[in-house]
């Protein structure tokens, strides 16, 4: 149960604060966020503040932002269906109830016979659904809606639709989320080095010799830094270690700076076999940095390796073949998140930060459906300096979207095979 509830929690943190990232941008560019849900399925409760309705839904997994005329915001309503209309005194309407369980005590029911609440806003029918009874009213261009599911939300008029900002902005939109991932995952790493009291310097001195290695015999000692590895220089701990490792079993010359002093040491690695291959090791570790301005360090460059190391996992789709092994679903994040669970606090937070890079990452991925495909449909419309047309972008995104569910659908299966009949 706790590895369920922490899954929860972790997916639920990743989703939503990518999804305020594109609610923050669309508000700036002045596109009207209808809805900003938390969780999907039936509405718990709701509330209105700046023209957007903030709802908490039953099933908390993830949410969404529903932005006027983006995606599947549709602000239709189908003729013959029945409604009650709300007018102020010069009798345009405020607000129009079409939700199953209509119970609006005052207003004008009417059977609508035609809606349009996108360019003329106006609306038509019959009054208490008489034929000699048939009216059209104004509707306001901030009126409300409540909708079959009984949520209400504003109207979405041409003007303050996804498609009516320009290019850049609608760019900016849809880049948000990604980029709120990426801010998540440095806080979360800034925060993984404060629990931890520091983290481990990226400089090429040494921290500390372990007893009795190779190092402590060739008279290695703490705070040395190791400036060339046999006549290779490295300037930094990964640099360090990876000239080591090449030189197991080889006699080896370092250049070692110890205080004002430049010495020579000469010494042989130790063999170690890790995954089938050799490696060398002197018994050497690395400083602990506990300063302010590490842990804040740490907080970017980790965010920034992450990343590299991700766009290398993607780069060997093309290079390396495909394999759905280097792929997690659901399940595999879920498999995951129960034994980071057990490792404590500053594991599950490390493990936040580390899956919101991969989020940020792969939605930029150029596929339709996806915050990559979007923005690769925006790039186009910027180079042809005028609009796809919508049914065009409509079969695009339906066709990403298809593919998007048949790899989600055998990523998740390979997960399962992997993790339950291995």
């Amino acid at each position: 149960m706790k590895a369920v509830i922490s899954f929860l929690i972790i997916f639920s943190i990743l989703v939503v604060i990518h999804e305020y990232g594109h609610f923050i941008m669309a508000r700036k560019s002045g596109i009207l966020v209808r809805e900003f849900a938390i969780g999907f399925g039936p509405k718990m409760v709701s509330w209105r503040r700046n023209h957007t309705t903030f709802t908490i839904r039953w099933l908390p997994i993830g949410g969404y932002v529903r932005m006027a005329g983006a995606g599947d915001d549709d602000s239709t309503i189908e003729p013959g269906t029945m409604g009650t209309l709300q007018v102020n005194d010069a009798g345009v309407v405020t607000k129009i109830d079409i939700s199953e369980h209509n119970t609006s005590l005052s207003g004008i029911p009417i059977q609508i016979a035609k809606a349009d609440l996108i360019d003329s806003l106006t609306i038509s029918g019959n009054e208490n659904a008489d034929p000699d009874q048939a009216r059209t009213f104004k509707v306001d261009h901030d009126a409300l809606i409540i909708e079959t599911d009984g949520t209400e939300v504003q109207i979405a008029p041409r003007d303050v639709q996804f498609q009516s900002v320009s290019v850049v902005k609608r760019i900016l939109t849809n880049f948000a989320g990604p980029f709120n991932n990426f801010l998540l995952a440095i806080v979360g790493f800034m925060m993984v080095a404060f629990l931890q009291g520091g983290v481990l310097s990226t400089h090429n001195i040494i921290g500390t010799v372990q007893p009795n290695s190779v190092a402590a015999q060739a008279g290695l000692k703490a705070n040395d830094q190791i400036t060339q590895v046999e006549h290779q220089k490295t300037s930094n701990w990964t640099e360090l270690v990876t000239a080591l490792q090449s030189r197991y079993g080889q006699k080896t010359t370092l250049a070692i700076k110890r205080g004002d002093k430049n010495l020579t040491v000469e010494l042989t690695p130790k063999t170690v076999k890790a995954d089938g291959k050799k490696y060398g090791q002197i018994g050497i570790t690395n400083q602990v940095d506990r300063s302010l301005l590490g842990k804040i360090k740490y907080g970017f460059t980790t965010t920034w390796s992450t990343g590299q190391q991700i766009l290398k996992v993607l780069g060997s789709f093309f290079t390396g073949g495909f394999s759905l092994n280097k792929l997690s679903g659901p399940v595999g994040i879920y498999t995951s998140t129960s034994q980071v669970v057990d490792a404590g606090f500053t594991n599950i937070v490390w493990f936040l930060a580390m899956l919101s890079v991969n989020l940020g990452l792969v939605n930029l991925v150029p596929i339709p459906g996806l915050d990559g495909g979007k923005i690769l449909l925006n790039l186009i419309e910027l180079i042809r300096r005028k609009p796809i047309p919508a049914e065009k972008e409509g079969i695009i995104t339906l066709i990403g979207a298809g593919f998007l569910l048949l790899l989600f659908i055998a990523v998740t299966w390979n997960d399962i095979a992997r993790y339950f009949f291995k």
